[in-house]
Formats: structure tokens, C-alpha cells, sequence
């Protein structure tokens, strides 16, 4: 089970940009990540490859606060917002909730829970920015 500590210090993690060293500090060997249904992405080495992929497809992403950070025992709820710039200079979003199983102090799985249906919408653009 985490301590509030371990999770906030998770957090801060992904706040601060380099979300592959966060999985290869916070996930056991064995962890898996699911987004919403789909099938889930098996061991910490392949989930850092699958990230640092995803990160060189775009010019940045931005990582908000979280709105709420639930600890519940070995279950922690994340509610995310992430501005994703794309290389054409246009601002994608995508809220989140994250559900993580914790194994002592690492994660041992996580599913990634959002509306398939708006995620990574255009929220602005290098010729018009909208809020």
C-alpha cells in the first residue's frame, strides 16, 4: 500500500515532464497500463518504450495539476488533464481519470479511463487560441 507521500511524489513526476523515468521510478517490472477497454500494455520496459514513442510524435506535452488525487488503500484514482503541442503547433486535450493498483510503493497496474469520443480535441492553434 502507498503511502500519500509515494503517490504525491508520483505526481510531481509526471507534472514535471519526463514521464518515462516516472514509469521506470513508480511501476514495478511487471506493471501493465490499459487505456479504457482496450487490451493492456505488459512489463515497465515496454510501457517506457511505448511513451517515449508516443513523445517524440510531438513537439511537447503539458501536464496539469491533477483535479483529484484519491488513496484508498492499494487503489489511487487520478483525474488528469494533458495538453498535448502536436508539431504543426496545435494544442490537443485529454481529461482523464486514472485508476492504479499499488503493490508496496510501485504500481502495478493502471487504466486510463476517458471519452474516446473528445479526447486529445483541438483546443487551440498557432493561428487562433481558444480556451
Amino acid at each position: 500500500m502507498p503511502v500519500r507521500k509515494r503517490v504525491e511524489a508520483f505526481v510531481d513526476a509526471v507534472v514535471n515532464g519526463d514521464h518515462g523515468e516516472a514509469i521506470a521510478n513508480f511501476y514495478h517490472p511487471d506493471a501493465s497500463m490499459q487505456e479504457n477497454r482496450e487490451p493492456p500494455r505488459e512489463g515497465r520496459d515496454q510501457l517506457i518504450v511505448h511513451e517515449q514513442a508516443g513523445m517524440r510524435r510531438i513537439q511537447s506535452m503539458i501536464t496539469h495539476q491533477p483535479e483529484a488525487v484519491l488513496v484508498d488503500g492499494d487503489h489511487v484514482a487520478i483525474a488528469w488533464t494533458f495538453d498535448s503541442v502536436g508539431k504543426d503547433g496545435v494544442t490537443r486535450r485529454l481529461h482523464e481519470v486514472a485508476l492504479q493498483e499499488w503493490r508496496g510503493d510501485r504500481i502495478a497496474r493502471e487504466r486510463f479511463v476517458y471519452d474516446s469520443a473528445t479526447a486529445w480535441q483541438p483546443v487551440s492553434s498557432p493561428d487562433n487560441s481558444k480556451d
